[in-house]
């Protein structure tokens, strides 16, 4: 039958994994590190998952599809649910669980304590003003969350001298590139520096500088720096 289904734009979209969550009936999933419509069957068509999606990678279509199965859904739901180690919702790489394993050190005296580097407040991209005097002149660095956790001289190397910004595309139920485009248009920005994690997820803070960088109309240097999962800069 013909019917109105979702079509996922796999180019567009960032891994990020929120509509794999938003999709109550499992309609969706991730598949190397993209979501993918696995099964016409269980979509119904409303489209819950489209204000999810941070980079609208998702449309509505009509094509021929199976057509929408209630009592499967309800099926793989229970089963879901009765599952003693049911997967994350998301399916998302970036939060799979593992263990990180360190080298073993010798004992050292204790090093004097490093003093922040933070040079403003708020630093969360959803909180701070798109105009601000400390936005005049500033080197913009746009950061994933999990990097300052990662990195340990994440305040010396990075920090140091520029005007922080951090957020999660995964968690943050919000489009970042409106509010960097209007802080990059608002304001004399001189350089920005992304750091994110190398996890599929984290791609989403990348792609919303890029659009901001795009949208503002202006030419500036700007670089991305990609951090591992046992804190070290990736090539």
């Amino acid at each position: 039958m013909v019917r109105k289904i979702i079509h996922i734009d796999e180019e567009a979209c960032n891994g990020c994994g929120a509509c794999a969550k938003a999709c109550h009936e499992g309609a969706i999933g991730m598949v190397n590190g993209k979501a993918r419509l696995l099964r016409d069957d269980y979509c119904d068509g409303l489209g819950d998952c489209l204000p999810a999606c941070p980079v609208n990678a998702i449309t509505f279509v009509e094509r021929e599809a199976a057509p929408y199965d209630q009592a499967a859904v309800l099926a793989r739901q229970a089963s879901a649910k009765a599952a003693q180690s049911a997967p994350l919702p998301c399916g998302c790489p970036g939060s799979a669980a593992r263990s990180l394993s360190r080298p073993a050190r010798t004992a050292a005296p204790a090093p004097a304590q490093q003093e922040s580097e933070l040079m403003q407040w708020p630093v969360q991209i959803k909180l701070v003003p798109t105009r601000a005097p400390w936005l005049d002149g500033a080197k913009l660095l746009v950061a994933a969350d999990c990097t300052a956790y990662a990195y340990a001289n994440f305040h010396r190397d990075f920090i140091r001298g520029k005007i922080t910004l951090v957020g999660c595309p995964k968690l943050d139920s919000v489009d970042y590139s409106e509010k960097l485009t209007e802080i990059l248009a608002n304001n004399d920005i001189q350089s920005v520096t992304v750091v994110r994690m190398e996890v599929p997820c984290c791609g989403g803070i990348e792609l919303a500088v890029k659009q901001a960088l795009q949208r503002s109309g202006k030419f500036l240097p700007w670089q991305v720096v990609t951090i591992s999962t046992q804190g070290e800069i990736l090539p």
